[in-house]
Parts: C-alpha cells; structure tokens; sequence
C-alpha cells in the first residue's frame, strides 16, 4: 500500500464528515472550499439539491473591499458574506462543513465571519 498524498487525505475525511452532516431548507449546510488563491463558501439545501446563496473571494464588491489584505482577512469578509446573504434569505442557523480541512486558519476566518454576521452553527 502506497502512502496517500495530502488531497486523497483530505477526500477520506470529507467523505467521512459528509456521511454525518446534511443541510435541510432551515438549516442548510455551509461548505467551504479553499484553493492555493481563494476561497469559497456556499449555503446547501441537501434535500432538494440545491444551492441556496455561494460567495467567493473572487467576487468583485470582495475584492474591492480588501485588495491589499492577506488570504485570512478575506476569508472572513467571505464569511461575512455568506452570512449577510443567509439573512437576506431568513437564515439563522447552519451545519458547518469545513470540507475536510482542518478548523484552522482561513477556514476558521469564514466560520468566525459567518458567526460575526449572525449565522448560528
């Protein structure tokens, strides 16, 4: 048996937390992904199989607001997003997905922005 690479590691434990956590419409799972540049969030209906509201580091009003910022201060503008965008739609509380990553870092920035706009995990 070969060693896994970090990615495969990182899969096993999202498959892993995805057989536990699921987002219904009144509380809707909150995904986070994190590439090498970015960062993304977005609220999910597993029910239906729908997405119910997404932001990104990508976004332009995001990039905007931090252009000189490091990758953790616009990881919590994107979670500030991602909750300003639930309560538009009457969301208040939310399963946290962190995608296998560890609760650490820009991770942790988009669940602790999401908290600071008032999502309640």
């Amino acid at each position: 048996m070969s060693a896994l690479n970090g990615k495969m590691r990182r899969m096993i434990r999202h498959n892993r937390l995805r057989s536990k956590i699921s987002g219904t419409a009144e509380r809707p799972r909150l995904a986070v992904y994190r590439s090498i540049s970015h960062i993304y969030a977005q609220l999910i209906n597993d029910v239906e199989g729908s997405t119910i509201a997404a932001a990104s580091s990508l976004e332009n009003e995001l990039k905007d607001k931090d252009t000189d910022s490091g990758k953790i201060l616009i990881s919590k503008v994107v979670g500030e997003s991602i909750g300003m965008r639930a309560a538009e739609k009457g969301i208040s509380e939310i399963v946290f997905d962190r995608g296998g990553y560890k609760y650490h870092g820009r991770i942790k920035a988009v669940a602790e922005g999401a908290r600071e706009a008032g999502l309640k995990f």
